[in-house]
C-alpha cells in the first residue's frame, strides 16, 4: 500500500536523506566502466531508501511514486550530483529484464544491476550484422536445460569487465529474419567466451570484439518466448538510445570543463555575430532535445519501444559533431595541441572524436532517420525482399 506525499515533503526527505548520507569524496574511484566498493556500497544505500527505481512498487525497491514525483528525486540527486537515482527510468539491463523477464530471472538480477553488484554488456552487433540487427548469425541451440552458443560479437563495450552479456541469437533458421530471434543474458565468465580489445581513434579501448564457442547459457536466463527476442531487442534499443540522446561523455581533463560561452570569452571572440548566432543554435538544439526526450520517456512503458527516442539520439549527435566544430574553430590553430599539458585543446580533440561515438552506437544516424521517417513521419518502408524468407535461405555476402 502506497501513502502518498506531498511534493514539498518528498522533496524535503530527499535532501535530509542526500544531507545525512552522501559523501562525494567517497566515490571519487568510480570509472566509465566499472565500479569500486564504495560505488556499489552506496549505490545499495540508494536502492534500499527508495530512490534508484521510484516509480516501482514496493516489492521492487521502489515508493511507487508518479512520475512527476519521480523527477522530483532525480532533481535533487542531479542538485548534489548524486548518481543512482532514477535507473527505473535509465537503466537499459534493470527495465530490460523487468519487462521481460519471469519473477526468477528478475530477483536473480535486477538488484545486482542495479547496484553494480553485476556487471553488464551489450552482444548484439556482429561483423555481418550490425546496421541490419536481424541479420545476426551468432546461433543458440537448445541441448536440455541449457542453450549451447556459437558466433562473434563486435564493438562490446564494457566486455573486458562484465559479468552478463544482453546476447541475440537466432534459435530457428527456418523461421524469417526477425522471427527466429532470442534474448538472453549470456554468462561471461566461462571458457567459452574470448574478449578481444579493439583500439579506438581516442587511444582507448571501450570497445571489444567478442568470440564465443560451445558457451552455455541456461535456459532460465531467457527474455520473453523463443523467438521472441526481436521485440524484447526493441524494448533495450529505446532505453539505449534514451540514455545516449540525454547526453555523452564530456571532457576527460577535469581541469578542461569549460563550457562554450566562457571558452568564446577566453579566445575574445564572444562578440563575434556569426559565432554568437552558431552558440545560439547549439544551446536551443540541447534544450529542444532535452523536452523531447522528457515527452518521449513520459511516453516509454515497460515492454515497449518508443521511435522517438530516435530523434533523441540523432539530435545529440549532431549537437556533439556541432559543439566539436566551434570548440575547434575558437581555438584556432591551439586546437592541434594535445596532452596533459594542453588539457582545453586536448579535450576538443577528444570530444570531437568521441562524437563519431554517438553518431555510430545504438544505431548509426543513418538507421535512426530510417526509423524517423517510417515510424514518425509515416513514410513509406524501404524494401525488404528478404523480409518473410526462411533465415537459411537469405543471401549473405
Amino acid at each position: 500500500m502506497t501513502t502518498e506525499i506531498s511534493d514539498d515533503a518528498l522533496r524535503a526527505e530527499v535532501r535530509a536523506w542526500l544531507k545525512a548520507n552522501y559523501r562525494p569524496e567517497e566515490l571519487r574511484g568510480a570509472t566509465l566502466w566499472s565500479s569500486t566498493p564504495e560505488t556499489r556500497a552506496w549505490l545499495t544505500k540508494v536502492l534500499e531508501a527508495g530512490w534508484a527505481t521510484p516509480r516501482w512498487p514496493a516489492e521492487w525497491w521502489g515508493r511507487s511514486l508518479p512520475e512527476h514525483q519521480a523527477r522530483i528525486v532525480e532533481r535533487e540527486f542531479a542538485a548534489v550530483k548524486a548518481p543512482g537515482a532514477g535507473q527505473d527510468r535509465g537503466n537499459l539491463y534493470a527495465n530490460t529484464a523487468m519487462a521481460y523477464g519471469n519473477d526468477a530471472l528478475k530477483a536473480h538480477f535486477v538488484r545486482g544491476i542495479l547496484t553494480g553488484e553485476i556487471n553488464m554488456c551489450l552482444l548484439y552487433s556482429e561483423p555481418g550484422a550490425g546496421s541490419d540487427l536481424a541479420g545476426i548469425r551468432t546461433r543458440a541451440e537448445l541441448k536440455g536445460d541449457n542453450y549451447i552458443v556459437n558466433g562473434q560479437k563486435v564493438w562490446t563495450s564494457g566486455a573486458m569487465t562484465a559479468d552478463y552479456g544482453m546476447l541475440i541469437a537466432r534459435t530457428d533458421w527456418d523461421a524469417p529474419k526477425h522471427g527466429g530471434i532470442s534474448f538472453f543474458f549470456l554468462p561471461m565468465k566461462q571458457p567459452g567466451v574470448e574478449v578481444r580489445p579493439l583500439r579506438q581513434v581516442t587511444d582507448e579501448s571501450h570497445f571489444n570484439e567478442v568470440f564465443i564457442t560451445d558457451a552455455v547459457c541456461p535456459v532460465d536466463n531467457r527474455l520473453g518466448a523463443e523467438g521472441a527476442g526481436w521485440r524484447v531487442l526493441q524494448t533495450a534499443l529505446a532505453y539505449e538510445r534514451s540514455v545516449m540522446g540525454d547526453g555523452a561523455r564530456g571532457p576527460r581533463n577535469a581541469s578542461a570543463k569549460v563550457s562554450l560561452i566562457d571558452l568564446a570569452r577566453d579566445a575574445g571572440k564572444l562578440n563575434d555575430p556569426v559565432l554568437r548566432q552558431d552558440l545560439a543554435r547549439v544551446i536551443a538544439y540541447r534544450r529542444l532535445n532535452d523536452l523531447n526526450n522528457a515527452r518521449a520517456k513520459a511516453d516509454l512503458k515497460e515492454g515497449t519501444s518508443s521511435p522517438i527516442m530516435s530523434l533523441g539520439k540523432l539530435a545529440m549527435s549532431r549537437i556533439l559533431h556541432e559543439e566539436a566544430r566551434l570548440r575547434t574553430s575558437m581555438l584556432g590553430a591551439a586546437s592541434l595541441l594535445e596532452g596533459k599539458d594542453f588539457p582545453v585543446s586536448d579535450d576538443a580533440n577528444f570530444l570531437s572524436l568521441n562524437a563519431y561515438f554517438t553518431s555510430i552506437g545504438g544505431g548509426t544516424d543513418q538507421i535512426q532517420r530510417n526509423i524517423i521517417g517510417e515510424r514518425v513521419l509515416g513514410l513509406p518502408k524501404e524494401p525488404e525482399v528478404d523480409r518473410d524468407v526462411p533465415f537459411r535461405e537469405v543471401r549473405a555476402g
